[in-house]
């Protein structure tokens, strides 16, 4: 059997004050997560226990993402997460603070004939 992907969603998400790049990475997951459904997988008959998701996502700081947090946020599947350079940071420099901003593709594949 081959791995296909099924599913293909994007969400952003954000850290307004405090420059956490694992908050914002978390809610870009949830984004994601809302607006999906797992309509075809039910409707399938396939088993949700065996969804391979591969989740990445695009910070300015990558290495300050805490993916394993972010791999025991999704609630289905076989999960791996990778941070890479991407999203955007804006900074306030009268204040000295940072918004960050991140994106998230989440990518479902399931073994199908």
């Amino acid at each position: 059997m081959a791995s296909k992907r099924v599913i293909l969603e994007m969400g952003s998400g954000n850290d307004l004050h405090g420059g956490d790049y694992t908050k914002a990475a978390l809610r870009a997951v949830q984004d994601a997560l809302h607006h999906s459904s797992l309509t075809l997988i039910r409707t399938l008959k396939l088993d949700a226990k065996q969804m391979q998701v591969e989740v990445t996502i695009g910070v300015q700081k990558p290495d300050a993402v805490d993916v394993e947090t972010v791999r025991k946020s999704l609630p289905h599947g076989t999960v791996t997460v990778r941070a890479v350079k991407g999203g955007l940071d804006v900074p306030d420099e009268e204040i000295g603070d940072v918004a960050v901003i991140a994106t998230a593709a989440i990518a479902v594949s399931f073994e199908l004939p």
